[in-house]
């Protein structure tokens, strides 16, 4: 990626190796004063590639990531701190954890496994979706506020339904100004968005934020495009379930769960 980006068309400034500043187009879908999740899963990933970079190198591809949203990510300076937690030639472990104000606000773990030619015995489901330059684009800053939903460009596989949408999600800024930033980094900062395109009852009078993330990959994506074919459930005691197939325009690369706090908007 182009490393001539400045603050104004990207989703953070990089104030040194482990501080970020997010700008408006960071901004959340339930308060604009917050942080949206999604380019803030990207920055995460960020933070590993450049924390393996510093090593000694071993060619392990990150297979399984997952995010803990441990409080409000308010729209202000962040900080992420990064350790290997398993070390190993074949499989590793690593923690990030991201501080905002001293406060810890998200801790992500993600494990990486050894790269290996596998194609002679590659299988599952293969499904495409429909190429999205052939589709046409969704306004979704009709149903959602912020900064971070008027960024990105959603092209729906379809007519959005309640709890079920197909949708091929990208964005002309870049994650960090002025960074090389990985095609996975800029892969995941979009995959959030999946809790937004399949809303089951309208966000003005229901709450439905997830408190988690979790990613598995079984290919590496790869183009600027992020697929989500996603089914979001409601259960009867507050706890719903976005669930989503991950797409690249090659075709399924791996899922992605998010359980959500379903709960009235105060004052409906």
């Amino acid at each position: 990626m182009s490393t001539s980006t400045t603050p104004q068309d990207s989703y953070f400034e990089a104030i040194d190796d482990h501080r970020y500043k997010p700008t408006a187009h960071a901004s959340g879908a339930w308060d604009p004063d917050e942080q949206h999740f999604s380019p803030m899963g990207g920055l995460i990933v960020h933070a590993l590639d450049r924390h393996r970079a510093a090593g000694p190198g071993n060619g392990l591809l990150l297979s399984r990531i997952s995010y803990d949203i441990l409080g409000r990510l308010a729209l202000d300076e962040c900080e992420i701190e990064v350790e290997t937690v398993r070390p190993g030639r074949t499989i590793e472990l690593l923690e990030a954890v991201v501080r905002i104000a001293g406060r810890p606000v998200v801790r992500a773990r993600a494990w990486y496994l050894a790269a290996l030619d596998t194609a002679a015995i590659a299988g599952g489901p293969d499904d495409r979706l429909a190429p999205p330059e052939s589709l046409t684009r969704w306004r979704m800053s009709d149903a959602w506020p912020g900064g971070y939903i008027a960024s990105v460009d959603v092209r729906p596989v379809g007519r959005p339904q309640p709890g079920r949408t197909t949708a091929w999600i990208s964005t002309p800024l870049a994650l960090v100004a002025g960074a090389a930033i990985s095609p996975l980094a800029s892969y995941l900062a979009l995959v959030d968005t999946a809790n937004g395109i399949a809303v089951r009852q309208s966000p003005t009078a229901w709450m439905f934020p997830n408190v988690d993330l979790t990613v598995h990959l079984h290919r590496q994506p790869r183009g600027p495009w992020t697929g989500l074919d996603t089914t979001v459930t409601f259960g009867p005691t507050g706890q719903g379930l976005t669930s989503t197939i991950l797409h690249d325009v090659h075709g399924p690369v791996g899922t992605a769960e998010q359980i959500l706090t379903v709960r009235p908007q105060p004052g409906v």
